[in-house]
């Protein structure tokens, strides 16, 4: 990927779960339209691959090691952001985690696994990526901060009601966390995928089968494309990446509160 675009020169930006799927999609698209990033994850390995190929297409990338859960780790994460750009002017909260079950199946260990990477570890990378942002002062914004939430921040289906509510916790933080930041200005937004061919989904999809939702790999996807999605095809990271920098770049500076879907007309609002 060659450097080609300046639409995000001058952005210093930490990703959270970058190592792979839409987080690595989006950290090499960021570089490539002018950011500097430093990518975040609790696989350190994979987040130093992605950014030696960043840095070998021309870009700007770190790597860190990060647990969304423990603030030290997130703080540790955002100051090396500052100390290797000078600055944090984007966070993008995208870290993640599913295991499906059935309702009555859910369990508390099954809970809160989701609930505390979901919405916990993105409190945490709000709270600390403002908390620098406010260091540096209203004049050098204006700051944001993007939150990645779902389909699932929106409606809830009966085998992955954990992250459902991991999800709707995280539309309850771009609209709280607009009103609370406003004021240093800083502005929160963020998109909602729908069905997206990573990693991340290719272990959903056995976990679906594996519970009895689906009878063999595969299904999931494309039972949910024919019958759910407006545009009968699901997506990959290259059709989220584009509302992501939008949303890092000056073209969205009006905007804070919302949550845009990408997701080929799954919710319809």
């Amino acid at each position: 990927m060659n450097i080609h675009k300046t639409r995000l020169k001058g952005k210093h930006v930490l990703i959270t779960g970058a190592a792979q799927g839409m987080g690595a999609a989006i950290a090499e698209y960021y570089a490539a339209q002018g950011a500097k990033v430093c990518l975040g994850d609790i696989n350190l390995e994979g987040c130093q691959n992605v950014a030696a190929n960043i840095k070998n297409a021309g870009g700007s990338a770190v790597a860190v090691k990060l647990d969304v859960t423990k603030r030290s780790d997130m703080k540790a994460a955002v100051d090396k952001t500052v100390d290797s750009f000078g600055s944090i002017n984007v966070m993008l909260n995208n870290a993640g985690i599913n295991k499906p079950m059935m309702f009555l199946d859910v369990t508390e260990e099954n809970w809160d696994l989701i609930m505390k990477v979901n919405a916990l570890g993105v409190l945490i990378g709000m709270q600390e990526a403002a908390k620098a942002m406010i260091r540096q002062g209203t004049d050098n914004g204006p700051y944001k901060i993007i939150n990645v939430g779902s389909i699932l921040s929106r409606q809830a289906f009966d085998d992955v009601v954990p992250y459902s509510c991991s999800k709707h916790a995280v539309l309850a933080m771009i609209n709280g966390g607009a009103k609370a930041l406003v004021d240093h200005n800083i502005t929160v937004n963020g998109y909602g995928p729908g069905v997206v061919r990573t990693e991340l989904w290719e272990q959903l999809d056995k976990d679906l089968v594996s519970i009895g939702k689906f009878e063999k790999e595969g299904e999931s996807m494309d039972t949910l494309a024919e019958t759910m999605i407006l545009m009968k095809r699901y997506s990959y990271p290259e059709d989220v990446i584009g509302t992501a920098g939008f949303l890092a770049s000056p073209e969205s500076d009006y905007m804070t509160g919302q949550l845009l879907m990408i997701d080929g007309g799954m919710v319809i609002q």
